[in-house]
């Protein structure tokens, strides 16, 4: 297999783990949109570092009004994405 072809595998993978996580975490919350409160359940995180997170540029937040929620799905991409990178256990949280 070529690198193409692997970048391309690993990122179908993650698409799918993405995808099923998704699914899993809406039927469990019964919502397709996260808010800080539900960041803070889902991630054991302070609801101070749930607000930051919300604010951070790369964060797939969109606006409602002037709240901000994340979507499930770019969550669960963004979560998967960012234990690959070793973001989760960066010194933010």
């Amino acid at each position: 297999m070529g690198y193409g072809q692997e970048v391309l595998s690993i990122n179908l993978e993650l698409g799918v783990a993405a995808a099923l996580e998704a699914k899993r975490l809406a039927e469990k919350y019964e919502k397709d949109y996260l808010n800080c409160d539900d960041l803070v359940l889902i991630m054991g995180i302070g609801k101070n570092n749930a607000r930051q997170l919300l604010n951070i540029t790369y964060f797939p937040t969109i606006e409602v009004g002037n709240r901000k929620v994340v979507s499930i799905a770019a969550f669960a991409l963004w979560s998967l994405q960012s234990k690959d990178n070793q973001f989760m256990n960066s010194a933010f949280f």
